[in-house]
């Protein structure tokens, strides 16, 4: 029993096995007003888990996935878990990406993978006629650049996580979001590009366009550089989506994903876009904006102590090759606020 245990365990990947004990769960669930001994059947679930997970996950497999299976299955994937940047395969395994070559590279055919200037990987692309998904973890202070199967490119900031197609098969060439990114995608008017994130979805032929959509924030963000974009928001009264927005260039949509109001205005793009080049530049932003910010790019934790220092605005260019001390002075030149280093954590005051 423990060789069966080993063996099939060893054939699951980390979102396989997040799937198999959400199945085990819910049927659990189903029964459960019909049984007494709840905790019983529970601890059965996941006797279950380790040792006949191989029947599950063959009865899984013949299943048809999507790319929403796998982000629910993926959830819980923390993007801090590593210091570097992890490219996650469909089989399971995890793959650090060099820190100093972050690039990502795969071939049309997405079974061929090239991280950096040399390092090739091998994968299979789908599996029982199944479509094979990646999962790509960037940390908080690390950034990387993806250049995926259908010719588009992705660059994602720090604390960000995207689910995506080895190769991109169906109607629709679908990635999940969560965090910011930078699309520069590839035109196909046979097969719109779509971003999803957790309260809407971008559909685009061929554009560039970044999307800022945090967990921890209130609002996403759309800014469309050229091209067009149809965002659709998700509307909790509806299992559809029926808020619909098109954008033209030069333009940020923001959803507000507390009072589900959406609005937008002209913006100069290449603010949203500096990040990209190690530039960060803010125009009257406040102090609270922009310290989440470099706190995600820095991974450092930053507490404003002085409440009314929030609302503070500052205008400016920071240059964030330099050290995040180099750039709290440059702040500091222009506000009434001071510093200090507390451990790991940044005080302002």
């Amino acid at each position: 029993m423990k060789e069966i245990k080993s063996k099939y365990n060893n054939q699951l990947s980390e979102v396989e096995k997040a799937l198999l004990k959400k199945n085990i769960l819910a049927s659990i669930d189903k029964t459960s007003k019909k049984k007494k001994h709840f905790g019983k059947a529970l601890s059965i679930a996941f006797v279950l888990i380790l040792f006949v997970s191989g029947f599950f996950w063959y009865q899984n497999r013949t299943q048809e996935s999507s790319i929403a299976d796998v982000v629910s299955a993926s959830k819980n994937l923390n993007v801090n878990d590593s210091d570097k940047v992890v490219l996650i395969l469909g089989s399971g395994e995890n793959l650090k990406i060099d820190p100093n070559n972050k690039s990502i590279n795969y071939s049309n055919t997405g079974q061929k993978i090239t991280l950096g200037n040399s390092k090739e990987v091998n994968q299979e692309t789908s599996k029982n006629n199944k479509t094979v998904y990646n999962t790509l973890l960037v940390p908080f202070g690390e950034r990387t650049k993806i250049n995926l199967s259908d010719g588009s490119t992705v660059w994602l900031n720090s604390g960000s996580k995207m689910v995506y197609p080895a190769v991109f098969n169906g109607d629709r060439r679908e990635v999940y979001l969560e965090g910011e990114a930078i699309f520069d995608v590839a035109h196909n008017k046979y097969h719109p590009f779509i971003v999803m994130s957790q309260d809407q979805e971008i559909e685009v032929l061929g554009t560039v366009f970044g999307v800022t959509s945090y967990a921890d924030e209130s609002t996403i963000n759309t800014v469309l550089k050229s091209g067009s974009v149809q965002i659709s928001y998700k509307n909790e009264t509806s299992s559809g989506h029926l808020d619909k927005m098109k954008i033209t260039p030069g333009t940020k949509a923001s959803y507000d994903k507390n009072n589900k109001s959406i609005f937008s205005e002209k913006v100069n793009v290449d603010h949203y876009f500096s990040w990209r080049d190690g530039v960060f530049v803010f125009k009257k932003n406040d102090l609270k904006h922009i310290m989440k910010r470099i706190s995600r790019y820095y991974n450092k934790n930053i507490l404003i102590e002085d409440e009314t220092l929030s609302s503070e605005s500052f205008s400016g260019y920071l240059d964030l090759n330099e050290d995040i001390e180099s750039v709290l002075k440059n702040i500091k030149a222009s506000t009434n606020m001071n510093y200090s280093f507390k451990g790991n954590s940044i005080i302002i005051n």
